[in-house]
């Protein structure tokens, strides 16, 4: 019975690894499609420039807030079609008065822009809906208090949606770790990063057409969010709730891929892991959620969605975990076996069982340096000795983080079903 379960792990971890060479394949095909791009220098006129809404909610924000401000403001695109509002949402600190400061600076003293002092509830989430009520602009542009765009951004985004209004909800953008060569963590996580921008988001558009809003730097069509009834109020990631119920449209989120900007990623394991910890459960409290769009008339686009968020954080984290306990079990057993020869491992491998485990381990290892360095070489100045080394130690550490990371999340929701107490404390990520 055991050595069933194992085969089923090993047959598994077999069609994560076919999914990876899936969307490998599609971002590369993306990458030499892309390769050519109009200097910056030279930009072209877009046949109209629409109104864009730029929100930023901060909590607590006060030691970046005035970098990401002034980038937002900094932005190429003309000054009477762009509206900012920062939100100091339930603010202890000086928040509020650092974005005033701004305004006192003399080249943004007459721009579009203010901040309001939220005491209301909702999160993130509460903040977009606010704002949704009063924003002047045809499109929302979001962007983390932390998420400093480069000049271009909001360009690159507006030009991807005018290529397909009616069919374009929302486009979004690339995100890079600005604080990326603090510590092990951080080049770690940039490692992450660049792989899930330059691999996993262009792979999954250029074969699909699906996107993903990320919880920062894209822009999105206000009267269309309206349609749907806004953000989910208290969600703890929004984002994935509204990539839902926009492809539950039929509208499509676009990839703007060179629309980039630069956010702090946490330079603890502490922050790191109540940061991704949130993540993992919101991740999973959406995709049970949607789960019955597997069963009823929605696209084949969401049901696509579904499948494939289901096998990253259900299937295949199983499998991998199952596969390496019997593994680290035989192990033990093995070594106490030399000195208590009764003890017996629990799983009789055998050749071929031995062989394809081994076949297993070496082609996701491969795999996972190969993607995170073809996505390192597309983007400039990262494809260095360094980042491979970083590569290699990383799949041996801050990649089996993500097990522990998704354990602890599922652990949480199992005790909230059991007790009906909802405990999902909304974790204000550290800035350094």
């Amino acid at each position: 019975m055991i050595n069933d379960f194992y085969v089923i792990a090993i047959v598994t971890i077999w069609l994560s690894i076919v999914m990876t060479i899936v969307t490998l394949t599609g971002g590369v095909i993306f990458i030499f499609k892309h390769l050519k791009h109009t200097d910056v220098a030279n930009l072209p006129k877009l046949s109209r420039y629409p109104k864009v809404t730029v929100v930023v909610p901060a909590h607590n924000e006060e030691i970046v807030i005035q970098d990401t401000v002034q980038a937002i403001l900094s932005m190429n695109y003309p000054d009477d079609r762009l509206e900012l509002i920062v939100y100091a949402d339930n603010c202890e600190d000086s928040t509020a008065d650092r974005v005033r400061a701004v305004a006192k600076i003399p080249r943004f003293a007459n721009r579009n822009f203010r901040v309001i002092e939220r005491t209301g509830t909702g999160g993130k989430a509460g903040v977009l809906n606010d704002a949704l009520k009063i924003a002047k602009g045809e499109y929302l542009g979001v962007y983390d208090a932390d998420a400093a765009p480069e000049e271009n951004a909001l360009y690159f985004l507006v030009q991807k949606i005018l290529e397909n209004p009616e069919r374009y909800a929302a486009a979004f953008g690339r995100n890079k770790t600005r604080n990326y060569q603090q510590n092990f963590l951080t080049r770690c996580i940039n490692l992450e990063i660049v792989n899930t921008q330059r691999i996993q988001h262009t792979g999954l558009w250029q074969l699909f057409k699906i996107g993903r809003i990320p919880g920062t730097n894209f822009i999105i069509n206000k009267e269309i969010v309206k349609s749907i009834g806004g953000w989910n109020n208290g969600a703890l990631t929004e984002d994935t709730a509204i990539s839902f119920s926009l492809m539950g449209k039929g509208k499509l989120i676009a990839l703007a891929h060179r629309a980039e900007a630069f956010q702090q990623e946490p330079e603890t394991l502490f922050a790191y892991y109540n940061q991704r910890k949130r993540w993992a459960r919101g991740n999973y409290e959406v995709i049970l959620s949607n789960l019955k769009h597997l069963f009823d008339g929605s696209s084949w686009r969401i049901k696509l969605e579904v499948v494939y968020y289901m096998c990253t954080f259900f299937w295949f984290n199983t499998a991998i975990i199952i596969s390496n306990l019997l593994f680290l079990l035989n192990i033990v057993l093995e070594t106490v076996g030399i000195a208590f020869p009764q003890v017996h491992e629990v799983v009789q491998l055998g050749n071929t069982l031995s062989v394809l485990f081994v076949i297993n381990w070496i082609l996701m290892f491969y795999l996972y340096l190969l993607q995170i360095n073809i996505a390192l070489a597309s983007d400039y100045g990262q494809a260095t000795i360094k980042n491979f080394l970083y590569s290699l130690l990383s799949y041996f550490t801050y990649a089996q983080l993500f097990i522990v990371v998704s354990l602890a999340a599922v652990w949480d929701i199992i005790r909230d079903k059991v007790t009906g107490n909802r405990r999902a404390n909304w974790y204000k990520t550290q800035r350094f």
